[in-house]
C-alpha cells in the first residue's frame, strides 16, 4: 500500500523508533498522524496529533479507538525490556513484558482491526524473537516470540478484508532499550526507512539488519552450531 494520503496511529511514539515512524510517516504524505504515548505531553514533532493511549489498559484502548474512528496504518511499535530472567525470583517483570509486548500488541489490534480494511499493520518484533542471547533478557525474548506468532496469526485473520500485516524484525537500533550496549546501532531512521519502504512494498517480513538476519537463517540448521558461539553466529 501506499502511505501517502492516508490515515495512521503509531503508539510509543514519545522517542526512538515511534518517533520516528511518526516523522517519516508524515514526510512520506500522511494525511494524519497520531503519535501516541502514555503521556502525549512527551510528544513534540511538528504535525502529528499527540495522542494519549496505554497499550496496557483497555479503557485508554477504547477511548484513542473511539477518537481516531477509521485507520488505514496501525504501526505497533510500543514495546518494554526489563532485563528479566524467566527463572528469576519474581516474575512481576516477565508478566509486564508480555502485558505490553503481547497483550498490548493483540489488544490495540483487535481494537483497530475492523477500521482496517485494505489498509496495513506494522509490528515491531525483534531477532530475539528467533533466540535467547542471555539469562537477563529472556521474558523480553519470550514476549517477542510470542509477538512474532501474534503477527503470523492475525495476517491470516485479516486476510478476508484485505489488511497488510507486516513485521519488522531488528537487533540493534540506536534507541534507549539499547542504550547500555557498547556495539554499532542503526540510527532509528534507517530502521524505519527499510520497515516503511517494505509496507509500500506489500512484504510481509522486513529483516533491517545484519544480525537479525543471520539468526533468521540459523533456523533452519542445529541450533548447537548457533548457541556455541553466539556472538560469531550474529556478526560473522
Amino acid at each position: 500500500m501506499q502511505i501517502k494520503g492516508t490515515k495512521a496511529l503509531v503508539t510509543g511514539a514519545n522517542r526512538g523508533l515511534g518517533r520516528a515512524f511518526a516523522e517519516a510517516l508524515l514526510a512520506r504524505g500522511a494525511t494524519t498522524v497520531y503519535a501516541t504515548a502514555r503521556r502525549p505531553d512527551q510528544i513534540d514533532i511538528p504535525g502529528v496529533v499527540p495522542l494519549r493511549l496505554d497499550i496496557t489498559d483497555q479503557r485508554s484502548i477504547d477511548a484513542a479507538a473511539a477518537e481516531v474512528g477509521d485507520l488505514d496504518v496501525l504501526i505497533n511499535n510500543a514495546g518494554i525490556s526489563t532485563d528479566a530472567p524467566l527463572l528469576g525470583p519474581s516474575m512481576e517483570n516477565i508478566r509486564r513484558e508480555f502485558d505490553t509486548n503481547f497483550w498490548g500488541t493483540l489488544n490495540v489490534t483487535r481494537a483497530f482491526a475492523p477500521r482496517l480494511a485494505g489498509g496495513a499493520i506494522l509490528n515491531v518484533i525483534s531477532a530475539l524473537s528467533w533466540y535467547a542471547f542471555a539469562p537477563s533478557s529472556n521474558g523480553y525474548a519470550a514476549s517477542k516470540a510470542a509477538e512474532w506468532s501474534l503477527t503470523n496469526g492475525i495476517r491470516l485473520e485479516l486476510a478476508g478484508q484485505r489488511t497488510q500485516v507486516t513485521a519488522l524484525a531488528l537487533a540493534i537500533a540506536d534507541t534507549d532499550m539499547m542504550a547500555g550496549v557498547d556495539i554499532p546501532k542503526l540510527p532509528p531512521h534507517e530502521v524505519v526507512s527499510l520497515a516503511l519502504d517494505g509496507l509500500e512494498a506489500g512484504r510481509l517480513e522486513v529483516v533491517a539488519d545484519r544480525p537479525t538476519a543471520n539468526v533468521k537463517a540459523s533456523l533452519s540448521r542445529d541450533p548447537a552450531l548457533f548457541y556455541a558461539d553466539i556472538p560469531a553466529a550474529l556478526f560473522g
